[in-house]
């Protein structure tokens, strides 16, 4: 169970104003364009086998799978290559590094199975990058938490299978910062105050917009460019002076070596810096009012899949529930397995608040959206970082 002596987010009510494993997983969900024109230019059992088996019970003896860098349990990898199927794992630190690949090899890329982030599925089905999922060979496709199906990215969950998800909030240094921090607004505030200096952001540019947007009742996803000019304005003058840096990657160590006293950051990112940390009670994680992302990663079969039997079968093995414990108790990030945070914390997951947010949390974050404003939201995160500390 959850120990209660660690510091607990902060979550304010709506209106109130791995170490390095695993977190390449977040470095950067919508930084490079090249592969995104390249892409629109571009035309319940124990075993591994079960649904994935071909008519007469086999699979292939080999998987490929193209993965972020050290994003499942390597127990979990070890089980299913144990059932045969030999196991290739290669990772990647961006989704436009994984669609460049496929674009790249015309849907001959080798790899049965991809994880690209919800947004990037869309335009990835549309170009024949990845296949339609058939549900009837997935037998655990009921252990799925309707929450986290039939996403606007695909309704129908056609040619996705959600893996994990997670949020985006900040977390500060309360020995430095002692007034109660709950929205991006306060945020913003601190930054320009006990935190100038100390304070870092994320390198992803629609989570840098999203605080100006956010704290200006804005919505996130705006293809305005209007609004778009007024938060890079906004942002270079009130935010970027008072930064020290761009951290995308806190939990690896500048939580725990307390390089900053503010820092916009992943939530299961924050939780590992904690966790690191010699003194975690004097850090405090907020879950920010208004909204925030809701990214959610998804299993994928590769159009020029080789090994399509196989791959069918790894996907349900990852969706077992005890399969699907260890992967939250290794990441830090939830699965969309139904349940599946009551059944981390029995198997003793620590700070499960801040891996698994409130509903009414979940409630109001916003799934990022992948549209014509991204081009310009890019530039704008430019200027910001060319201003940077400059103040």
């Amino acid at each position: 169970m959850t120990d209660h002596t660690h510091p607990t987010a902060l979550v304010p009510r709506a209106g109130v104003g791995r170490i390095e494993r695993a977190l390449t997983r977040r470095r950067s969900v919508l930084t490079a364009l090249a592969s995104t024109a390249a892409l629109t230019a571009c035309g319940g059992s124990d075993g591994a086998s079960g649904s994935g088996a071909t008519p007469d019970g086999t699979i292939e003896d080999s998987l490929n799978v193209y993965n972020w860098a050290d994003y499942d349990d390597p127990d979990n990898l070890a089980a299913f290559e144990a059932s045969g199927p030999r196991l290739q794992v290669d990772s990647y630190a961006s989704n436009e590094e994984m669609i460049a690949k496929l674009v790249a090899a015309n849907g001959a890329s080798g790899y049965d199975i991809v994880v690209p982030t919800g947004l990037f599925v869309p335009q990835m089905a549309q170009n024949g990058l990845i296949q339609a999922i058939d549900h009837s060979r997935l037998t655990n496709y009921g252990n799925l938490d309707p929450a986290y199906l039939g996403r606007s990215w695909d309704p129908g969950n056609e040619h996705s299978i959600p893996k994990s998800w997670g949020t985006t909030g900040f977390v500060y240094d309360n020995t430095v910062i002692t007034r109660p921090l709950t929205s991006w607004a306060d945020f913003l505030d601190a930054a320009q105050r006990e935190a100038s200096g100390n304070t870092s952001i994320l390198e992803d540019p629609w989570e840098v917009m999203c605080i100006w947007f956010a704290a200006n009742g804005v919505d996130p996803n705006t293809t305005d460019e209007t609004q778009i000019a007024a938060a890079r304005d906004g942002l270079v003058a009130g935010l970027a002076p008072h930064l020290k840096g761009f951290e995308s990657n806190p939990g690896s160590s500048a939580i725990a070596q307390s390089t900053f006293a503010l820092m916009q950051c992943w939530n299961g990112d924050a939780r590992l810096g904690i966790d690191a940390s010699d003194d975690p009670d004097k850090w405090t994680f907020v879950f920010p009012t208004p909204t925030a992302n809701l990214w959610i990663d998804n299993w994928c079969i590769t159009a020029g899949a080789e090994h399509p039997d196989a791959a069918y079968a790894f996907i349900d093995f990852m969706l077992q529930e005890e399969n699907s414990v260890r992967e939250v108790l290794y990441l830090g990030y939830p699965t969309a397995v139904r349940g599946i945070g009551a059944a981390a914390e029995a198997a003793g997951l620590d700070r499960a608040e801040l891996v698994f947010p409130d509903e009414s949390i979940v409630d109001r974050l916003t799934v990022s959206v992948l549209n014509e404003g991204h081009q310009a939201t890019v530039e704008a995160v430019a200027a910001i970082r060319a201003a940077a500390g400059n103040g």
